[in-house]
């Protein structure tokens, strides 16, 4: 219905934002957009309200990115902090003002501002956000060097903590309201946001769809390029790892508790595997134990646009190996390859 259709300035009068915001809303991918033969934007009235605050449902985080503000001189000590906290996806900005461009885009579970790097700038920026009522979801963090801290309070909704918490808070913040899964009798390890990658899942409307060529040619250069008979784009839902796409491997999906890869969407690097056999983690994989015989794994995760781990990219052998820095960094770029082409297929699926 032509009703259901907006123009950019309808959209920015239903979000209470300014134009200028809602252009830069919709060319960061955060609201899916066309254009008409004349060359004017367009929009879902249903896209500009899922933004819209109280929109997101209860009891699951409707992000996993966590945006930080730093400089680049302290940019290794939260890298280090972030690290230990894989199931959440960070975004390094360098300045106020493009992490203020990066937020029109898509908006974060958390903005996390060094006060040390960008002082009352900083400040104003989660003061700013903290009076913005789409932000209401997102916590809004300011890190403080201890000599600074209790001096000139922000406001109330901005949480003001030293960088030793910060993997403390992040880790809580992820946290879903009740299992997704029973944890105790799985088999395998759970993200405490499990409830929300797997409406993330939900969302992306890809389980038992039919081969797309952008994820075909992924798997193919995987296979291809890191010399192994198998190649895989997975993603795991409650009870299955299905396989989105696949070279050397007939099988479409296999139960939960085989897949490797809930390991891989844990943390944010290749997880290299070289003898499965040998790792008391996969010895008893009924895979690995019994046919067909795996020995080796590498993945790295496949992020949808939220930030939420949906699967990986992996290859696997039949022998022990280990692959090489350039392999690694091959399968890293191959997975933010698939990561793209399903923003994309998100983009294009509501036009």
């Amino acid at each position: 219905m032509e009703d259901d259709v907006l123009t950019t300035t309808e959209a920015a009068k239903l979000l209470g934002i300014s134009v200028r915001t809602t252009q830069l809303l919709i060319e960061g991918g955060g609201l899916p957009s066309w254009k008409t033969p004349g060359g004017h934007r367009r929009v879902h009235r249903s896209d500009v309200e899922a933004l819209l605050p109280g929109s997101r449902p209860q009891g699951r985080a409707h992000s996993a990115t966590v945006l930080v503000v730093t400089n680049e001189s302290r940019r290794p000590r939260f890298e280090a902090v972030l690290e230990r906290v894989g199931h959440v996806s960070p975004q390094f900005q360098m300045s106020t003002w493009s992490a203020a461009a990066a937020i029109a885009g898509r908006l974060p579970a958390a903005v996390v501002v060094d006060l040390e790097a960008w002082g009352s700038q900083g400040l104003g920026l989660l003061e700013t956000l903290a009076n913005d009522g789409r932000f209401k979801d997102a916590e809004l963090v300011a890190i403080a060097p201890s000599a600074r801290r209790g001096a000139s309070a922000p406001a109330a909704r901005v949480r003001e903590i030293s960088l030793d918490h910060l993997e403390d808070l992040l880790t809580k913040l992820a946290q879903d309201e009740g299992p997704a899964i029973d944890i105790a009798s799985s088999g395998f390890p759970v993200a405490p946001n499990e409830g929300s990658r797997l409406q993330a899942v939900q969302r992306s409307r890809l389980v038992d769809t039919p081969s797309e060529a952008p994820f075909d040619r992924v798997t193919w250069l995987a296979a291809n390029d890191l010399k192994s008979p198998i190649a895989l784009m997975t993603i795991l839902t409650a009870e299955r790892q299905w396989f989105k796409s696949r070279q050397g491997l007939e099988m479409p999906d296999t139960p939960r508790s085989w897949a490797f890869c809930n390991h891989t969407v844990l943390q944010r690097d290749v997880l290299e595997i070289r003898n499965l056999a040998k790792h008391e983690s996969f010895t008893g994989n009924p895979a690995v134990a019994g046919a067909p015989h795996f020995r080796f794994y590498a993945g790295a995760p496949v992020y949808d646009p939220d930030g939420f781990a949906l699967g990986s990219i992996c290859v696997i052998d039949y022998r022990p190996r280990q692959l090489d820095r350039t392999q690694r960094k091959t399968l890293l770029e191959l997975a933010a390859i698939a990561s793209d082409a399903v923003k994309l297929r998100g983009i294009q699926a509501k036009r």
